[in-house]
């Protein structure tokens, strides 16, 4: 297969289409709750930045994850960028990567280009980083790997960090989809060195559209995170030994007592950028959060019915479950076609199931085939399963929690009689 085999990620979603059961942008359910948390905050007459429901929420999350430190941002994109500055990166340092995700898991790598990205492939049950990939791959030069718990199906956090560790190497594990997951009694966000969260609007929970959270141990990257996400240098300062003008003594008024704005700056890293939740983001994160278990609840439900509808094609098609000490949190729901001689044919069942009015995304494309990897070297064959799993096999249903009985008796009708229809095809 060439980059020009490669199917266009709209085949299947037709503009103006009505579907009977939609893969909504929407990933939480928003109600009475979440607006009266939100109005209260409006009609205070409080801040509405930088005040006590962002510390609230902060406060919420650590306890829920388990981490002792969670620090909000505006999304999960700045959370990840804040996250790899930490990593404190130099030229000739090597990151390992999932291809596996969205692309903003690893998109701030491309303001490092002295940095050298290695794609690690997954596995082809879970879609995680394969710890025997990883193990292949990791280096003397490898400063870091990020992971992703795909759809909400831990990685095998065990093995990974004994490999990790055995390197020195730092883990960065996006935890985007994993908020509500369990692995084997600890939270993603609290399993690795570095745990980052979107709430965009689709994610388990969200903060009015868009947010973030970061989740670490060390009370030095609390400090920095605390200054980046302020507006603040992230670097270390001494007094001038000349200020402007004259001298500080002749400045009108005395205006600029001690070393006020007058510094020289050492060891600059990185300019700070304003990052704050809004107060009426973090009080619907509070509301959401404690939402969560049952929006959860219901994700794993619909997952159920899932399962046992396709139970019905044994060997045609695999929806593996999550084993024992791993619970899934069902942020999405994927399931596999084993394509051959006796198969179902992937790119058949998808318009089947379109036409039956089932709108069905296929995530993730493999990044390293996304066009900003190629220009930094990446090409097809990298990451085989990675690519075999996306091109030929991998199919991801609506499963959220704002779906009706209606519709999920709807979908797991449609989904059987469209892979009996693609069976004959």
């Amino acid at each position: 297969m060439t980059i020009g085999d490669i199917p266009k990620l709209g085949a299947f979603r037709k503009p103006g289409k009505e579907y009977v059961v939609p893969y909504l942008p929407v990933g939480s359910v928003v109600g009475d709750r979440e607006i009266a948390a939100v109005t209260r905050v409006l009609r205070s007459g409080e801040t509405l930045s930088g005040g006590g429901r962002r510390e609230e929420f902060e406060r919420n999350f650590r306890d829920y994850v388990g981490a002792p430190y969670a620090m909000s941002t505006t999304s999960g994109t700045v959370t990840l960028e804040l996250a790899i500055h930490l990593l404190g990166l130099r030229p000739g340092d090597e990151v390992i990567v999932t291809p596996q995700t969205y692309q903003a898991s690893i998109q701030p790598l491309l303001q490092y280009p002295d940095v050298e990205v290695t794609f690690c492939d997954v596995r082809q049950d879970t879609l995680n980083m394969d710890p025997r990939c990883l193990e292949r791959l990791i280096g003397p030069r490898t400063r870091a790997v990020i992971l992703v718990h795909y759809g909400g199906h831990p990685a095998d956090m065990h093995e990974i960090m004994d490999i990790a560790r055995a390197h020195d190497a730092l883990v960065i594990e996006d935890s985007a989809h994993a908020l509500g997951s369990v692995y084997h009694g600890a939270r993603p966000g609290a399993l690795a060195d570095i745990g980052c969260f979107s709430f965009h609007s689709s994610k388990n929970i969200t903060t009015l559209g868009e947010g973030g959270m970061l989740t670490f141990a060390d009370p030095e990257w609390a400090e920095r995170v605390d200054r980046l996400r302020g507006n603040e240098v992230d670097g270390s300062f001494l007094p001038r030994r000349h200020t402007f003008g004259d001298s500080k003594e002749n400045l009108p008024g005395g205006l600029y007592p001690g070393n006020a704005y007058t510094h020289d700056l050492v060891a600059l890293r990185k300019h700070g950028t304003n990052a704050t939740l809004p107060e009426a983001a973090a009080a619907m994160g509070t509301s959401q959060l404690r939402a969560l278990p049952g929006m959860v609840e219901r994700r794993r439900a619909i997952a159920a019915r899932l399962r046992e509808t396709l139970g019905r094609f044994p060997g045609l098609v695999e929806a593996p479950e999550a084993p024992e000490g791993v619970i899934h949190s069902q942020h999405l729901f994927t399931f596999f076609v084993r394509e051959g001689t006796h198969g179902i044919n992937r790119h058949r069942l998808l318009h089947e199931l379109d036409h039956r009015g089932v709108q069905v995304p296929l995530r993730y494309f493999p990044l390293h085939l996304l066009p900003e990897w190629r220009a930094r070297g990446h090409r097809y064959g990298e990451c085989p399963t990675a690519e075999r799993v996306w091109f030929h096999e991998q199919v991801n249903l609506p499963c959220h929690p704002a779906l009706s009985v209606r519709q999920v008796d709807l979908l797991c009708d449609r989904l059987e009689e469209s892979l009996r229809a693609a069976c004959t095809h």
